[in-house]
């Protein structure tokens, strides 16, 4: 991974200079050039095959645009030198340092070249090449390419961000989250990629999963064999989650979505290991090693093989361990706070016994009820909370928060998880530390709407789709509260939601799809009842939501997968099911609440220059 400037020609090394070591770099074009004549063996693995199929196969990919700046990302894998030489896939360490040059211009031809320079690659960071490139213009589209021992890139399609000092533009951007491989085809993606009019992707966690193909496997049995993770274990180590994230990187439909668009990104528990908080992860075990060794290995393999930009790590702003917490904004539209809430949480509440991973009975036991509302435990690190707020404060018409796991306070009906008469909570959501969360709503609702905005909050993690108001204090079943917000919680793009999760159960195994869905519905009916800020829940389908900001309103639009039939029992499946439009809701200016909306967004009011 490299991480150099883009202000050529002060800061990187422009095509026509000769600051490049010329004699290092001639004899290393030339070898490597001398290689690529030679026929490459194919390699049929998932992860490694691109590797195989010349220098830029794992694609081309871009993220966190602000109105000068965005990065630019590859993996350029360095051609073998002789016919019998093993091919440098992800995680090897092997390959020779190559020169990769880029290229960003205004035009799919690029007769309008407005930055350029060369970097070097080698196995220190796999090989993967990230460039922050500066100096750009506003609200402004963008094409991309890498050169590299005679071998071009794709070219890649990337935009700066609308922040104008007195200009409003249009934003509008696609919700994503937990895309797990064995869970079925990247369908999803391939939707997104089809798309003109998003000016990015918000991915708010659970990119890649650590599971293996074994007893551990997560997702349908008729994809095993078929879709399958590599490594082939439980990723624990560096080599594995390099080849993990090169697993993604080498679908198809990832590989366009990326190309297509500029990606907005933070990681969740599964970038490392299921239920991860500060110290450990409910996924992890003595027997793998130091956690904290663990945690740090699966976050370079993360920044290597992201277009993440990190932000300043100097205490300007209050942190604890790495920062990776920061704010994009969109001229007085809005802005977009990415919090992260993973490397400094407290340990969840458990309650041994319970059979949904994660949750635990509410109101029977005082001192379960104490350990979830104790002022003690955090989500996000003080710190961190205290700048989300402080965000919250800002002249804009709209806060948007990129979270990873629920804000909303949902409680389970006990019946649905086979414990009738007691309720229930995710602990590992917001629900979990309430303390946290109290803080910021009472916050986020004391704030005028006239004059800070109103609050948004973006979620994935639950693998389902919810609408709800953020109540700052609410009884169960009851209508009356004030609310500090709305959020929008996107499905999973493959991962397991409600429905496979009770055809799971022992109620429900072997039940046809069609009594599955029905039972899947009353439980979200008798959810609804306890939490009436709820407007909205589906946990049958997956697909993803686009998000719509305008002054007046902020849209979600719900693209879901067919309901499973006994003729199509899951969508997943099939790689030519492709999520379609299915619902919408909004929250007006001023009102902190949502509502139906009356069909999917129209044409944007503008769009980029150049686009």
């Amino acid at each position: 991974m490299t991480h150099p400037s883009a202000d050529t020609p002060a800061n990187a090394t422009p095509l026509t200079s000769a600051a490049l070591d010329r004699r290092s770099l001639l004899k290393g074009v030339a070898a490597a050039s001398a290689a690529l004549a030679l026929p490459r063996a194919f390699d049929p693995v998932a992860a490694a095959a691109p590797a195989s199929k010349g220098i830029f196969g794992y694609g081309v990919a871009s993220g966190d645009p602000t109105a000068d700046a965005v990065v630019i990302w590859t993996r350029a894998t360095p051609p073998t030198r002789h016919k019998d030489d093993p091919v440098a896939t992800p995680g090897s360490g092997l390959g020779a340092p190559i020169p990769v040059r880029w290229q960003v211009a205004r035009d799919t031809r690029f007769t309008r070249v407005v930055k350029h320079g060369t970097v070097m690659t080698s196995p220190d960071t796999d090989h993967t090449v990230k460039v922050d490139v500066t100096g750009l213009d506003p609200y402004t589209r963008y094409y991309y390419r890498f050169q590299s021992l005679g071998e071009f890139s794709a070219t890649g399609r990337t935009q700066t961000a609308g922040d104008v000092p007195g200009e409003t533009h249009a934003l509008r951007l696609a919700l994503v989250s937990c895309s797990n491989y064995t869970g079925g085809y990247f369908t999803a993606y391939r939707a997104l990629a089809e798309r003109d009019d998003l000016d990015f992707v918000l991915h708010v966690g659970d990119y890649i999963y650590e599971y293996g193909n074994g007893a551990d496997r997560y997702g349908p049995a008729s994809l095993a064999g078929v879709r399958d993770s590599q490594p082939e274990t439980e990723t624990i180590d560096l080599t594995g989650y390099r080849l993990r994230h090169a697993l993604h990187k080498a679908d198809p439909d990832l590989q366009a979505a990326h190309r297509q668009h500029p990606w907005i990104t933070i990681f969740d528990d599964h970038e490392v290991a299921n239920n991860a908080w500060a110290a450990g992860a409910g996924n992890h075990q003595g027997s793998e090693g130091d956690y904290l060794a663990r945690r740090e290995q699966a976050m370079q393999a993360y920044l290597e093989w992201m277009p993440f930009r990190l932000p300043d790590q100097s205490q300007s702003t209050p942190h604890r361990g790495t920062r990776f917490f920061r704010r994009f904004t969109f001229g007085d539209l809005g802005d977009l706070s990415i919090v992260e809430t993973r490397q400094n949480r407290s340990l969840q509440v458990t309650v041994p016994g319970v059979p949904f991973d994660g949750f635990v009975p509410v109101g029977l036991n005082p001192a379960i009820d104490g350990a979830i509302a104790h002022p003690g435990r955090h989500l996000p690190e003080p710190e961190q909370l205290e700048w989300i707020k402080d965000g919250l404060e800002a002249d804009r018409r709209w806060h948007l928060l990129g979270n990873q796991v629920m804000v909303t306070p949902v409680l389970y009906p006990g019946a649905a998880l086979g414990a009738p008469g007691l309720t229930f909570v995710n602990a590992d959501q917001w629900d979990g530390y309430t303390a946290d969360r109290t803080n910021l709503l009472t916050h986020a609702a004391a704030q005028p709407s006239a004059d800070s905005g109103d609050v948004v909050v973006l979620t994935g993690d639950i693998h389902a789709s919810f609408v709800g108001d953020l109540p700052v204090a609410a009884t169960p079943g009851s209508p009356s509260y004030t609310s500090a917000g709305v959020e929008f919680v996107c499905p999973s793009v493959t991962s397991d939601g409600f429905v496979e999760v009770l055809a799971g159960t022992a109620q429900l195994a072997g039940q046809p799809p069609e009594v599955v869905v029905g039972a899947t519905r009353q439980a979200i009916g008798a959810a609804q009842q306890l939490n009436p800020w709820l407007r909205y829940i589906d946990g049958i389908s997956h697909g993803y939501a686009v998000i719509d900001v305008t002054p007046e309103r902020v849209q979600a639009d719900y693209h879901h997968t067919p309901v499973p039939t006994s003729a199509r029992p899951d969508p997943r499946t099939d790689s030519s099911v492709v999520p379609t439009y299915a619902r919408s809701f909004q929250t007006l200016a001023g009102s902190r609440r949502a509502t139906p909306a009356s069909g999917p967004v129209g044409p944007r009011s503008d769009r980029p220059r150049g686009g």
